[in-house]
């Protein structure tokens, strides 16, 4: 995979220093959660480890067990705070070009709320 350096500068690392605004869900030591300002559910939430991670394998190669953990609760407290657990909910994370990533700062979209429909159109041949 071609691997991009991680941008200090990118949309969510500015949310983490304030320079940018969004609507907080919930926080917790390593990580933050705000809601989508597109969302397409009835949730969705955005969920973003606070260290400087570019991918989902960028963060479980390099992030502390602690980090990990906490990222995964917090997207579990989330889930039942949403009261997304009793008809389910979708993550979503895209990870380099070809799922089209377009922040490298590894994160999780939260959708819920609503019937999702199938993951993906059937692939075109």
């Amino acid at each position: 995979m071609n691997k991009k350096p991680y941008d200090p500068n990118n949309v969510f690392a500015r949310i983490l220093r304030g320079e940018i605004p969004a609507e907080r869900v919930c926080d917790s030591k390593h990580s933050f959660a705000f809601y989508d300002i597109s969302h397409a559910a009835p949730v969705h939430v955005l969920v973003i480890p606070r260290g400087e991670y570019t991918d989902f394998h960028d963060f479980t190669s390099r992030a502390t067990n602690e980090e990990i953990i906490d990222f995964w609760k917090l997207v579990d407290t989330i889930a039942a705070e949403q009261s997304l657990l009793p008809t389910g909910f979708r993550l979503i994370s895209n990870i380099g070009h070809d799922s089209g990533q377009e922040v490298f700062h590894f994160h999780v979209h939260m959708l819920g709320g609503a019937p999702l429909g199938p993951i993906l159109a059937p692939a075109q041949k």
